[in-house]
């Protein structure tokens, strides 16, 4: 232990990392801060990022990330004996064996990413059997890290990066570091606006359409436009439509990621579900009101120095269900979200804006 603390406490070479954390896209947000951390406990650490090819605008996003090697798992799963995967695979596994690497961190704690440790050249660190998301994952690891499961996933990666690289925990704010946002977005129109981000992976975390146009039409009354887009072509509709039920909607095109972010940088303020944009725009410290009924905003709420977390007050509420199973009659379905209305979402949109 003490040669291993003895690399990382040097002042005279530079430590490279390979960080292993391929999605989602809240994750790879959530894993933004440790590095903020690690930057500041050692200087001259740098790191490169293995993540999926769908994410790879954001790694470059932190001045401490010097290289992304993209993978494509989800993709390779359909056609694993394709000519395709197999000369993909050939090139990721070039990437990953060409440089030598102080420490290997899988910070995603899955069989498929301790399985890419394997490929690489270094030190391989995760979590322990009891803090890995799937526990076999541990047995690749040559150090392993214990961290509680029960606790927000940006502590969970600060202290998982703490003990792996080893320094102390720090007690600050996490601080995302988001200090590198290329894009090209030209907005027509210098009208203040909001941005509701209504598209989200599970049906259980969707608020109701017919929320998202009454708050379109609250926000009109006060004067605001409203931004939407969308990421496929199921929630281009929904924007479509909650744009053609209120006259101040904008529905723009599907935009790339770092044009999405520059939209949320200039907004007045972000209403989102549990979605990887709402942790986005918390992240970027924009006025943001996240809303929680399926999922638990205790482990992976949008946090931000001007975010916050509305939670549904319902008996099953969280429920962490992809489908909802309340079978009691409700206006609205998911149910849990009757208890979050667009007038209550409102109000508390107007202090964050109130409060800038």
């Amino acid at each position: 232990m003490s040669n291993f603390v003895h690399i990382f406490n040097s002042r005279c070479r530079k430590v490279r990392v390979l960080l292993i954390k391929t999605s989602s896209m809240g994750d790879i947000i959530h894993t933004l801060p440790a590095l903020t951390d690690a930057g500041r406990a050692i200087p001259g650490i740098t790191f490169d990022w293995v993540v999926e090819n769908t994410f790879v605008e954001i790694p470059p996003w932190h001045p401490l990330v010097n290289k992304v090697i993209p993978v494509a798992l989800r993709r390779w799963r359909k056609g694993i004996f394709s000519r395709t995967t197999r000369a993909e695979w050939n090139q990721l596994h070039q990437q990953l064996r060409e440089q030598q690497y102080d420490i290997v961190l899988d910070a995603q704690g899955l069989l498929k990413s301790a399985f890419l440790s394997f490929f690489t050249n270094g030190l391989r660190v995760g979590l322990d059997f009891s803090s890995a998301r799937e526990s076999l994952a541990s047995l690749a690891y040559q150090r392993k890290c214990r961290v509680n499961f029960y606790q927000h996933a940006i502590v969970r990666m600060r202290s998982l990066f703490s003990q792996a690289l080893g320094y102390t925990l720090p007690a600050t704010p996490p601080d995302f570091g988001l200090t590198r946002l290329p894009s090209s977005l030209s907005l027509p129109s210098s009208q203040p606006y909001l941005v509701f981000l209504h598209g989200t992976t599970w049906a259980t975390k969707l608020w109701p359409e017919t929320y998202w146009i009454e708050l379109a039409k609250l926000a009109e009354q006060a004067g605001y436009r409203i931004k939407l887009s969308g990421g496929n072509a199921e929630e281009m509709a929904r924007a479509q439509r909650i744009g053609g039920a209120c006259a101040a909607v904008d529905v723009l095109p599907r935009l790339t990621l770092a044009d999405m972010a520059a939209l949320l940088v200039e907004a007045e303020a972000v209403v989102a579900v549990d979605t990887g944009f709402g942790h986005l725009a918390a992240a970027l410290n924009v006025p943001t009101v996240s809303l929680y009924g399926a999922t638990n905003s205790a482990y992976t709420g949008a946090i931000g120095r001007t975010s916050v977390h509305l939670t549904a007050k319902f008996p099953c509420a969280p429920c962490v269900k992809r489908v909802c199973t309340y079978r009691e009659p409700s206006v609205v379905t998911p149910a849990c979200y009757g208890t979050l209305p667009p007038g209550y979402v409102w109000e508390n949109v107007v202090r964050k804006l109130s409060s800038k």
